[in-house]
């Protein structure tokens, strides 16, 4: 104990003092004087733990959560029956740490940068195991199946591996396990989890399950018999399927996350009380309609059932959209005079039965099934197709006797070994084609392969050319962005050197997005005085409005007759981010105009302007205070720009600036975020970087201050800040204040330290009732945990958004999710909004931008007692 003393610099408070350890606080001895409990957690502690702690051979409890200390944690006593270290620095933990603790019931060792590491086998000797929470712990590999049923752990009852960085599927023999609690959210691995959730129908102890921010496939299972399941997160995969009937009507159901999936089918009304988040916007969620709960066409109701059986695959839910099959180009269903004439499903890779249910659509004259890996018998109902001129299930797995189907129909079935026996006799065989068809399929494969390369090189050349040529024109066309075309033909220039590859932002796709002066002084009476929205550093932002009313927002940069580095760079900075992301809570960009030393940008117009306006100026502006509700939806509307930022668009953008200047308004009080300029992307593959210090104080993370390593957490740092500014009314930095009291953060710390006084730091215009109160305290402690001193114990933007959402569905404010005129959702990339405009333009043009999207994680707590 003595050397424990020294080792992690025990301060006078603990009052280690004199020879009988037994009276030093935080230890706990047996009646034999050994010691058996050190419990030193949220004492700011720094240091190392010594290895002589493994002498303490009747230790069962020790706690150091909340700290920062570091090194390799120790081995301990064989008797241990509760370890509490998470929130530490410590960077490496044993394998076989676990090794003969037969009587450890507890394991909690989240947020450690631990090395990554493997859940090590020697965790099968602690039998007694009821909680094994290892929550962004570096795990790796796959989950074992020990964890199950058949496994050791007769009472494990909550099972936490979020955040780290395993890949594979669920264990199948997770199926009948104790496990009541399952958190497997948010895997940072290339590959994450994936497989489907099928394990999850057969897990009947089940109260929770967080399964969001990977890769996971397939339908949502049944789970008709989860009686306790209270909360469901399974946002942010590729969950395709209809929503299953059991999971609406769980009886013990209060929120349920389904954001983010391939799902289709009718969206699904939840019972009163559940907190949905089921994000209806077009490009998410393949819903047949934005109506909850309303039916979807019979068509479309009888195509999702011929897919069920096939596990609703992947590429069919990418791109069955909509509400008539007929109208939006299904893959695998050709459509003639508005029904379904043809289904082909050839060389697709399904597995699966063929349903009878393709007996409801009497229209279709032709079913190819072709090879795949379907097995089963050929349903009879096939037969019963009053237009059906021709089947093919050709090298499948089909077994079972053919149909008696009508003269004229032409039944291909060969290469199904089984065909016409009674069973299956090799399920894993698949059918032989024969030689001459062997031949037939390598011809036509080497012919595509040449055709494909040739075509590639045509494609190189002609876009090689057209480049040049762009280069040389002063006038393009491009999709217009307003009813009466007017921004349909822009000035195009050389703007080689304006996106050079030297920028530390991705270069997009911003020649198109040019706009003459002309029509900007035009809408904006030709920057005219009475048109000013605002001023900064950075210039002047006029209000503007199109020949066909759509108002706009134009920020003209400082002009000097010429245009400083700085400016350039976050002049060009905003133009590469914002044609690369594009959400409903980011401030969009209409385009920019390049003329001489003018530089202007063109947005949105957002009527409401700053949120520093109604948050601390107020009064001057002859404006009404804010009131908590609308704070509430303000905060979840940005924490969901900046989540999106984080990791939800293509790549990882950082904002660097965020603060309620650059948080603007519109007339329904709905928040985007704004000023794009210092926002920095990521380097791949990394998520620490050093640049130069850009940003704001009052609202930059100390770390970013002191060393300029940069992290996504610096943008998490800083909406703590704005959310103490929401709570009190007071900006982060006011010289007007006592010295002490200046700094928003320090004061505000200070002040929830003393139960007592949390009252007084709420902004006097809120009124607060006992509900108010409670919200205003779980946000104060989220405030408090995004500012924490070290950047790892700051949580991620994707926790931020669960619990701030928990509250907003309170009030279930108003959601304005879909520009009215075009339909354009700010969820979308830019190229899938382009693709929007062209095909409500009736525009033939190729746009050729690479579409990717990658998803992050949700963490596990959402709850806050002490921030």
């Amino acid at each position: 104990m003595g050397i424990l003393k020294s080792t992690i610099n025990a301060p006078l408070s603990f009052e280690w003092i004199g020879q009988d350890i037994c009276k030093w606080k935080h230890v706990v001895c047996d009646s034999s004087k050994r010691v058996k409990a050190i419990q030193i957690g949220n004492q700011n502690l720094q240091g190392t733990l010594p290895k002589e702690l493994a002498m303490l051979t009747a230790l069962t409890r020790f706690e150091c959560q909340d700290n920062n200390l570091t090194g390799v944690f120790p081995y301990l006593s064989k008797s241990l029956q509760r370890l509490v270290i998470h929130d530490n620095n410590f960077n490496l933990f044993p394998s076989d740490f676990f090794k003969g603790m037969s009587s450890l019931q507890e394991v909690t060792i989240d947020n450690n940068p631990f090395s990554q590491w493997n859940i090590p086998d020697s965790l099968k000797d602690c039998v007694a195991l009821q909680t094994f929470s290892a929550q962004s712990a570096g795990l790796a590999g796959t989950i074992p199946d020990f964890f199950g049923r058949d496994g050791p752990f007769a009472g494990l009852v909550f099972l936490d591996l979020s955040d780290n960085f395993l890949e594979g599927g669920l264990p199948a023999s997770l199926s009948g396990s104790s496990i009541e609690n399952l958190l497997v959210n948010g895997q940072n691995g290339n590959s994450k989890l994936n497989g489907t959730l099928e394990v999850l129908g057969k897990m009947k102890s089940l109260k929770q399950i967080w399964a969001n921010g990977n890769s996971f496939t397939g339908p949502i299972p049944d789970l008709s018999h989860h009686d306790q399941l209270y909360d469901v997160n399974l946002r942010d995969n590729q969950l395709t399927g209809v929503v299953p009937p059991s999971l609406v009507a769980l009886p013990s159901l209060k929120s349920v996350n389904l954001t983010n999936n391939l799902l289709q089918g009718s969206p699904p009304r939840f019972k009163d009380g559940v907190a949905v988040d089921n994000n209806m916007d077009k490009g998410r969620n393949q819903y047949c309609t934005d109506v909850v709960g309303q039916s979807c066409s019979p068509l479309v109701n009888a195509l999702l059932s011929i897919v069920q059986p096939l596990g609703y695959p992947l590429n069919f839910a990418q791109s069955w959209q909509g509400n008539d099959p007929c109208a939006n180009g299904w893959t695998g269903v050709i459509c003639s005079g508005g029904n379904v004439s043809v289904i082909n499903f050839q060389n697709m890779g399904l597995s699966g039965t063929i349903c009878p249910c393709f007996a409801a659509l009497t229209s279709v004259t032709k079913v190819l099934l072709a090879n795949n890996n379907l097995t089963g018998t050929i349903p009879n109902e096939l037969a019963s197709l009053p237009h059906l001129q021709e089947l093919d299930v050709s090298n499948n797995h089909i077994y079972g006797k053919v149909p008696s189907f009508r003269e004229g129909v032409d039944v291909k079935y060969e290469g199904n070994p089984d065909i016409g026996k009674n069973e299956q006799t090799n399920p894993g065989h698949v059918g032989k084609v024969n030689n001459n068809n062997t031949a037939i399929i390598v011809g036509v494969t080497v012919m595509v392969v040449v055709l494909l390369v040739a075509g590639v090189l045509i494609l190189v050349m002609f876009r090689r050319k057209a480049k040049r040529k762009l280069q040389n024109q002063s006038t393009i066309v491009v999709p217009p962005r307003y009813g009466d075309g007017s921004v349909a033909k822009i000035i195009s220039g050389n703007i080689s050197s304006l996106l050079s590859p030297s920028q530390s932002v991705y270069k997009g796709e911003a020649s198109n997005m040019l706009i003459p002066i002309q029509i900007l002084r035009e809408a904006t009476n030709n920057f005219s005085e009475g048109n000013i929205l605002g001023k900064g550093g950075f210039g002047t932002v006029y209000k503007g409005e199109l020949h066909d009313g759509t108002k706009i927002a134009v920020k003209r940069m400082q002009s000097t007759g010429f245009v400083d580095q700085k400016g350039q760079s976050e002049f060009t900075s905003e133009i590469a981010v914002l044609t690369r992301v594009r959400h409903r809570n980011l401030v969009a960009l209409l385009g920019f105009c390049l003329d001489g030393s003018e530089r202007l940008l063109v947005y949105e117009c957002m009527p409401q302007g700053a949120l520093s306006r109604h948050l601390v100026n107020w009064k001057q502006e002859g404006l009404k205070p804010l009131e908590w509700k609308t704070r509430l939806g303000i905060a979840l509307d940005v924490a969901r720009g900046v989540e999106y930022l984080h990791g939800l668009a293509q790549q990882i953008f950082i904002h660097r600036d965020l603060k309620p200047s650059n948080i603007l308004l519109g007339d329904d009080m709905r928040a985007k975020v704004s000023d794009f300029g210092l926002v920095r992307l990521a380097p791949e593959g990394k998520t620490s970087f050093q640049t130069r210090l850009a940003g704001t104080f009052g609202y930059m993370a100390p770390e970013y201050a002191a060393t300029g390593r940069l992290t996504t957490k610096v943008d998490v740092y800083s909406f703590g800040v704005i959310l103490m500014e929401m709570i009190t009314g007071r900006k982060a930095l006011d010289d007007s204040l006592p010295e002490e009291n200046i700094h928003l953060v320090t004061w505000f710390r200070k002040m929830l330290i003393n139960k007592d006084s949390f009252r007084t730091i709420i902004d006097p215009t809120i009124k607060v009732d006992e509900e108010m109160l409670l919200s205003i305290s779980t946000v104060a402690g989220l405030a408090g945990h995004c500012c924490a001193r070290e950047p790892h114990q700051r949580p991620d933007m994707s926790h931020v958004v669960n619990v701030l959402s928990s509250l907003v569905q309170v009030w279930k404010p108003s959601e304005t999710n879909v520009d009215e005129a075009y339909e354009i959702d700010f969820d979308m990339t830019l190229p899938e909004a382009l693709q929007r405009w062209k095909q409500f333009e009736g525009n033939s043009h190729t746009i050729d931008i690479d579409v990717t999207s990658s998803t992050r994680h949700l963490n596990a707590n959402n709850s806050y007692s002490d921030p």
